[in-house]
């Protein structure tokens, strides 16, 4: 992909502090694109690593041009900010791209009603309202499209009720992408779903999902950001569709994927059954 292939076009992106976020933010803004970051993150975090504002001076150090916003995305007044801030610092907004999530896999009896609504208001409300804030801006974009971190509907029993309260708000942000697609097809705004074939080397997985060793068998968040890169190519390719980051690089040639680590056998993502 050229370097410079974004070149006047924006971003903005809910969460994006650390891991899958940002490394999609910083590989748009190494290819020119402009990146506004919406996140809560303007204090360091006891267990988890950057900020918004590090996320930002690391992306400009590079050469990039990115814009932090302190805000929640629950919060519509801050979401209205993010985007008032896209449109005054470069003029309009190209990409809209729905990061922001909250992971609790407790079952239902454990899941606590706060949690559960948690989960609702960031995933699944926070995704229509940053979504619904980007709208009238992406409707003048000549490349305007909506990427949302979430799974392909896996329906099966076995992720149906493994924990229902988070497949609920991830499937939830499912919903609403394709729903998206199909509703502005004609303008058109593009949507898709982007979700990883195996755990991602993040925070999360180290925190939540089984440590040191959970992330010696997971890939590299660049996966997902070469993947978002493609997608971002040739949005209405993608538009209407929930795709796994392998085979949208495998769409792209890209099939050698020993670049992005994990030591065998690598650990399927959630909602992903084995392939």
């Amino acid at each position: 992909m050229s370097d410079n292939m974004f070149a006047g076009r924006t971003m903005v992106m809910s969460g994006g502090s650390r891991g899958i976020g940002f490394a999609i933010a910083a590989a748009f803004a190494e290819r020119g694109g402009n990146v506004v970051l919406l996140a809560k993150t303007g204090e360091p975090h006891p267990r988890l690593p950057g900020t918004v504002h590090s996320a930002v001076a690391e992306i400009t150090a590079a050469g990039g041009r990115a814009v932090a916003v302190v805000g929640d995305v629950r919060d519509d007044s801050d979401v209205e900010r993010a985007v008032d801030t896209a449109v005054g610092e470069f003029g309009g907004i190209d990409i809209c791209v729905n990061n922001a999530s909250v992971l609790d896999l407790s079952g239902t009896e454990d899941l606590t009603m706060k949690r559960f609504d948690l989960m609702q208001q960031v995933n699944v409300r926070g995704t229509f309202t940053l979504t619904r804030a980007c709208l009238p801006h992406l409707r003048k974009s000549l490349h305007a499209q909506i990427l949302t971190l979430s799974p392909p509907l896996n329906m099966s029993a076995a992720w149906l009720g493994k924990h229902p309260g988070y497949m609920l708000a991830k499937y939830g942000m499912t919903l609403l992408a394709l729903g998206f697609a199909a509703e502005y097809a004609e303008i058109p705004v593009a949507s898709t779903c982007l979700w990883p074939e195996t755990t991602i080397a993040t925070a999360a997985v180290l925190n939540l999902l089984g440590g040191a060793e959970s992330a010696e068998h997971a890939r590299s968040p660049q996966i997902m950001a070469d993947a978002a890169m493609v997608v971002f190519a040739d949005p209405q390719k993608f538009s209407g569709r929930s795709v796994i980051d392998v085979d949208v690089l495998a769409e792209a040639g890209i099939t050698d994927l020993s670049r992005y680590g994990g030591a065998a056998p690598l650990d399927y993502d959630i909602f992903v059954d084995p392939r």
